[in-house]
């Protein structure tokens, strides 16, 4: 069974649903066929960071992008380090 996938626009109008217009989880969860778990995280997500909530398709939270940048500049860096590690070997060998 292939896992559901909803849009960034579906969680934003379930959450209102719930928050602004007071449906009850149960009902929320039956007439948009969503388990309450998930709907409960969707408001929850949403409380937490609503300007950065359900970012999707490519889109990264500040903090998610700047991780990434800086997991691929460790990788350069340890990159880098080797190559001058086997150059220190190789020029300490020349020199003996």
């Amino acid at each position: 069974m292939e896992r559901r996938k909803f849009t960034r626009e579906f969680k934003l109008e379930a959450v209102k649903l719930i928050k602004e217009r007071g449906v009850a989880y149960t009902q929320a969860s039956q007439d948009l066929g969503v388990h309450q778990t998930v709907l409960r995280n969707w408001v929850k997500d949403f409380a937490s960071d609503p300007q950065h909530s359900f970012p999707g398709h490519g889109q990264q939270k500040p903090e998610q992008a700047e991780i990434a940048r800086l997991k691929r500049e460790v990788v350069k860096l340890k990159a880098e380090r080797d190559i001058l590690k086997k150059a220190a070997a190789y020029f300490a060998k020349e020199s003996l």
